[in-house]
């Protein structure tokens, strides 16, 4: 099955939606590559991006389960590669 590298942006703007979505990245953890969180307290947001590499359709679950939380807003840009 081919796989495509991907980035998904996520954007937390409401803390307790945090467990949720790390519920639904841990069902993805096999596909994971690594991931980065960055708190942006005088906003009172965090900013998250989740390196991946899954097919086409794992990528689109996921980003689809993790827009689905409310509180967060998710957004995948794909490699060309």
């Amino acid at each position: 099955m081919d796989t495509r590298i991907a980035v998904i942006a996520i954007i937390v703007e409401d803390r307790s939606s945090s467990k949720q979505m790390n519920d639904i990245l841990h069902e993805y953890g096999d596909y994971i590559i690594g991931r980065m969180g960055i708190p942006y307290r005088s906003k009172g947001i965090s900013l998250v991006s989740v390196a991946i590499d899954a097919p086409n359709e794992i990528i689109s679950a996921l980003c689809g389960k993790l827009g689905n939380v409310q509180g967060l807003t998710a957004k995948a840009a794909y490699s060309k590669a």
